[in-house]
């Protein structure tokens, strides 16, 4: 769903980042909103052609479309698996192809939408709430969350090519375990490492809001930073902050 963004100048990828988000979450309530099994498939055959023609308008191969969703089909499976146990097969395949959907969708808006463009059309979104919470805070959240979703699959990759040099099983319970545990340790001294070289830099010493007096006296305000700025989880892991 967090494809990484590729570069091109389709009228997609021209399309400003707040549209998209916009047209996202009104095709979400479409798909979600019909009740009746001929409402759905009808909202989800017209979502599918949307789907393929924005994909074909972006130029992005089908085999990257099928990549966004293949790390979520066996929670789609499991879900599928549920309600046939259940009895009711015919609803799981509608609420999985919904999912489907959606996904490949959202895939698409992070596949012609910059990291960057999208943080800050949220961070702008949220200004008029900035009485409560703080838009440059709840950015920050963000772009740290999309940065370390690569970082945590790669790390997991490597357990998983080491825990297979030795030997290990690559599926199956004991596997699962013998990779979540450490991939569980790293994440958390990774997240440490990054926390302590936010506050080295001035993050969140001044809880107040909309403009704390750091930055009014010139410190760089913590908003509108980019995934791929100087806090980077991947280098501050090897460094002291």
């Amino acid at each position: 769903m967090l494809g990484i963004y590729r570069h091109g100048t389709s009228p997609l990828h021209r399309a400003r980042p707040g549209v998209k988000l916009a047209g996202l979450a009104l095709m979400a309530i479409a798909l979600f909103l019909p009740a009746s099994p001929a409402g759905i498939v009808a909202v989800g055959l017209g979502a599918a052609f949307v789907t393929v023609a924005g994909y074909g308008i972006a130029g992005i191969p089908s085999r990257i479309a099928i990549a966004q969703i293949r790390p979520a089909l066996w929670i789609l499976g499991m879900i599928f698996l549920f309600h046939a146990i259940m009895g009711d097969a015919l609803t799981g395949a509608l609420i999985v192809a919904r999912f489907i959907l959606l996904i490949a969708l959202a895939a698409l808006v992070t596949l012609t939408t910059r990291v960057s463009d999208m943080i800050a059309t949220i961070e702008a979104g949220l200004q008029p709430l900035r009485r409560f919470v703080d838009p440059g805070r709840i950015a920050m959240c963000l772009v740290l969350t999309i940065r370390f979703v690569p970082v945590l699959a790669n790390e997991a990759h490597a357990l998983q090519e080491a825990q297979a040099a030795r030997g290990g099983k690559r599926t199956g319970p004991s596997a699962f375990i013998r990779l979540a545990v450490p991939l569980i340790l790293r994440g958390l001294r990774l997240s440490e490492t990054v926390a302590e070289a936010l506050h080295a830099r001035g993050f969140g010493r001044n809880e107040s809001f909309p403009e704390s007096a750091q930055t009014r006296r010139g410190h760089a305000k913590p908003g509108l930073a980019q995934p791929d700025s100087e806090i980077d989880p991947q280098t501050e892991a090897h460094r002291d902050p």
